[in-house]
């Protein structure tokens, strides 16, 4: 059965993921679509451009026009698409930063944006039913004209120059060290930084359907290779963006790992405070309230989320937010797309060092000098069915808390557990939408509380981290 998560329909290549579960979501599309016109696009990962063209030829079978985008593309370029050509749907195939087996589709709606539970519950619903599906191949597709090749790339490369200050970064003579993580950010990264006058290299470019034996999610774990390398030759920037690039990792000149929770507060501060903007901001409920102490500061606030884009871009949409981002490492800015961009937010890192004259490190002094510093852990944990079923019933349905020698504030179950305490300081449990985990995040002014409130849980749960 294909069930949505928070970032799309993901599974395991030949096990969920298969030709008849493509074709038959393909199907429910096409039975579903008001405007019968698509763009699609794929990623570098093992079966996406095979798969790609097997959705297409079922489109194309049922007289929907495809778009079908001539490269291996970055996710934020076929959602920039959708919104360009003012489409009803968009579709790629990624299974972002999963693990190689894994595959899988993520459906864009009006303007670009992530499909909502609602959007993706009623193509649920129509495969439940049961679809007969009706295809041609993609060659005959190109044949009849229902599918033709796309590129818009460029437009994208130029929607993003135009809204960075590139005089600054051109002026500044920046060293920076791209890893693509095997991915599809080289070609886009490559033109905005070399455009800006930059000094760039890349790493990790070559087409590897198994990301180099790594998850290619930029993480801490997984960016050893770009940390040594910044350091070791004195790169300004080390820059890394997931397998489908719309969300990124950074380190800095010093060679350290910089957590997307900084990245994301660094941004909105340098918002606020260097560009003049004004306006909240909006994040899910697993990242960090550095957010809040920044926007109670500029007189503003911050919409806290589920986990999941959709939620923060109907967020920044009906609050005027004017960032949004996830302590996974993908965020937006208002006036671009209606969702994150790895690519997008690389750039406007740059313009920050440019703009500022400071480096990363040297901000994030300054963040942490203006509002404190926090500390956040977060551990998965792998679990067996009726494990899962356990551990929802003690958290959801008995809600049953242990002693975390803190005062409690309030519990929200908006999307498993939220605990905060009054000094500001919390805990989160949820069941992951794109892998089979259980997360537990803490946030607090120690480590060592952080790590308390997430072992406390764990002997609770009765449960070890991976």
């Amino acid at each position: 059965m294909i069930e949505f998560g928070t970032g799309g329909w993901r599974a395991i290549i030949a096990d969920g993921f298969t030709k008849s579960n493509v074709q038959q979501l393909a199907q429910a599309v096409a039975l579903d679509i008001k405007n019968p016109e698509v763009v699609i696009g794929y990623d570098r990962r093992f079966l996406s451009d095979v798969a790609a063209k097997w959705f297409s030829g079922v489109l194309a079978a049922n007289g929907v026009k495809v778009h079908f985008i001539d490269h291996a593309a970055p996710t934020p370029q076929i959602m920039f698409a959708v919104q360009q050509m003012d489409l009803d749907y968009g579709i790629a195939i990624t299974a972002s930063h999963n693990p190689a087996t894994y595959n899988g589709i993520k459906v864009f709606v009006k303007d670009g944006k992530d499909a909502t539970e609602k959007d993706t519950k009623r193509l649920e619903n129509i495969l439940h039913d049961g679809v007969e599906v009706k295809s041609i191949s993609f060659e005959e597709g190109l044949d009849n004209g229902y599918v033709s090749y796309y590129n818009p790339q460029n437009d994208y490369i130029d929607k993003i120059l135009s809204f960075i200050d590139m005089s600054a970064i051109r002026k500044a003579n920046l060293k920076v060290l791209v890893d693509t993580m095997y991915g599809v950010s080289k070609t886009s990264l490559s033109i905005i930084l070399n455009t800006t006058r930059c000094e760039l290299d890349v790493i990790n470019d070559r087409h590897d359907t198994l990301f180099g034996g790594k998850l290619p999610s930029p993480s801490a774990a997984t960016l050893h290779k770009l940390s040594d390398m910044v350091k070791a030759s004195n790169y300004d920037l080390g820059i890394a963006t997931d397998g489908d690039a719309d969300r990124l990792g950074i380190i800095d000149n010093n060679g350290k790992f910089i957590h997307p929770n900084t990245l994301l507060s660094l941004i909105y501060y340098y918002l606020l405070s260097y560009k003049k903007w004004s306006g909240p901001a909006a994040r899910n409920l697993s990242t960090t309230h550095m957010l809040d102490r920044i926007a109670k500061a500029y007189g503003q606030e911050v919409i806290e989320t589920p986990v999941g884009f959709k939620h923060i871009t109907y967020a920044m949409e009906n609050n005027g937010a004017i960032i949004g981002g996830e302590s996974s490492g993908g965020l937006t800015i208002q006036g671009h797309i209606h969702g994150k961009d790895g690519i997008f937010a690389a750039s406007l890192l740059v313009e920050m060092i440019a703009v500022t004259g400071k480096s990363i490190h040297e901000l994030v002094e300054e963040l942490y000098e203006k509002f404190g510093e926090l500390y956040t852990v977060e551990r998965d944990y792998k679990f067996s069915q009726a494990k899962k079923e356990q551990i929802n019933n003690i958290l959801m349905k008995d809600k049953s808390l242990p002693d975390f020698h803190n005062e409690v504030e309030r519990v929200s179950y908006m999307d498993g557990l939220k605990v905060y305490f009054t000094d500001g300081s919390w805990v989160s449990a949820r069941f992951s939408g794109t892998e089979p985990l259980l997360r537990i995040f803490s946030e607090t002014e120690t480590n060592a509380l952080s790590v308390s409130y997430v072992e406390t849980l764990e002997t609770f749960l009765d449960i070890k981290a991976m």
